[in-house]
């Protein structure tokens, strides 16, 4: 009897032994039971996997460029120029020309264009905002760009018509899908106030993108043609308009 009951204690025991191990072996294992990965523990500061780069086709029918206004173009100075000077003689040409130099140089050193005095500023156009909107049809990207922004007169400033340069262009990479400068002209009545203008360029027209990598470009460009003087009939030179 005595060794019946020892044969049955033993036997649990060791049952009892096999289970403990068991369940500890399976509480240290980082991947679970036979790294089928049962258990497995996340990470909360683990890097997010990179998504797919592709662009999906409904993405790509949402897409609508973005319009960026470029360094240099958000401004658009007009200065008077003064009054043509008779001819003088040499030595009084020289010493014109070093009380020029003399005046062209601000109290800090710097050089100021006589072309480009604040005093001599007629107005200051700005552009404070800029939007796009934008269909497709028949293989083509058609986009509506608009512009905004002010009218600042300056010193010599005088009721009337001003005509602003203001450049649409649309970029992929290197190539020029459109660009296309608009004299865009309005009526400032007030000398004393910043007068507000918008102006929209109502057919962009480009080749349907294949991806998402048009840029369009809208600001000033004060390399655009003179118009035509009034007077004379004669268009004043200046130099070429570039894309």
């Amino acid at each position: 009897m005595a060794f019946h009951r020892f044969n049955r204690r033993f036997v649990a025991g060791l049952a009892l032994t096999g289970f403990m191990l068991a369940a500890a072996g399976c509480q240290s294992s980082d991947n679970g039971i036979l790294n089928l990965g049962f258990g497995k523990k996340t990470d909360p500061n683990a890097p997010i996997p990179p998504q797919d780069p592709k662009v999906l086709a409904s993405q790509l029918q949402a897409y609508c460029p973005k319009v960026t206004v470029r360094d240099g173009t958000a401004y658009f100075n007009t200065y008077a120029k003064g009054a043509p000077q008779p001819k003088k003689k040499k030595a009084d040409a020289t010493q014109d020309a070093e009380a020029a130099a003399a005046a062209q140089t601000a109290p800090d050193g710097s050089i100021v264009d006589p072309n480009k005095d604040p005093a001599k500023i007629i107005y200051q156009a700005s552009i404070s905002d800029v939007s796009r909107d934008c269909s497709r049809a028949n293989g083509q990207l058609t986009m509506k760009v608009g512009v905004a922004g002010k009218i600042v007169p300056g010193p010599l400033f005088a009721p009337g018509t001003i005509t602003m340069p203001i450049r649409i262009a649309v970029m992929h990479g290197p190539d020029v899908l459109y660009s296309q400068i608009h004299p865009y002209q309005i009526q400032v009545s007030d000398p004393s106030t910043a007068t507000q203008f918008v102006f929209t360029d109502p057919n962009v027209v480009v080749p349907e993108p294949s991806a998402r990598d048009y840029t369009v470009y809208a600001g000033y460009d004060d390399t655009a043609p003179a118009a035509a003087d009034k007077k004379s009939g004669k268009k004043k030179k200046r130099a070429p308009a570039t894309n």
